[in-house]
């Protein structure tokens, strides 16, 4: 008979995920850097980079916390988000519109990783891992506000430019 799963396992299994999910993004990032016609569109995605970098070693504390190695779960989620981003790359490469699809596919990213990250903290209260909620949260501020910049960034120049025939 298969083992009763209980929120601790549900809690690793989720923690895994975005693990997972971190370590994609970090991969991701440089390509949308790269990609972006813009010079705050390029900072700010070399910006976020060293930020996923900051929140992936904030997890490995979790995992240490919790007593178990720091290893990802595949997360079919992510991976489709991200080719989604990779699309636009290549549908939009010579369009004005390009930065507003990165953009997009970002914040895409974003809300993916304040789900996760919002749920975790949640769990870890639940679960009485007081030392791993304030990591998790400092994690969950910086997509919140990395959500913002974005969304500044679309409504201050990208969006209107896409407008624009290239």
């Amino acid at each position: 008979m298969a083992a009763v799963k209980t929120l601790d396992d549900l809690f690793l299994d989720t923690l895994k995920d975005i693990y997972f999910a971190e370590k994609q993004i970090l991969k991701a990032l440089p390509k949308m850097a790269r990609a972006s016609q813009s010079e705050e569109g390029k900072a700010g995605f070399t910006q976020h980079r060293e930020e996923t970098q900051g929140q992936i070693e904030r997890l490995e504390q979790v995992f240490e916390l919790i007593g178990k190695p720091a290893r990802g779960k595949t997360c079919e989620a992510i991976q489709g988000i991200i080719a989604e981003g990779e699309e636009i790359i290549e549908e939009f490469k010579d369009s004005s519109a390009l930065d507003a699809g990165l953009i997009s596919s970002a914040q895409a990213v974003e809300h993916y990783e304040i789900a996760r990250y919002g749920t975790l903290i949640e769990w870890a209260k639940q679960l009485g891992l007081k030392d791993a909620v304030p990591l998790l949260q400092q994690n969950l501020a910086e997509e919140e506000a990395t959500d913002k910049k974005l969304t500044a960034l679309a409504k201050g120049s990208a969006n209107a430019k896409g407008k624009q025939a290239a």
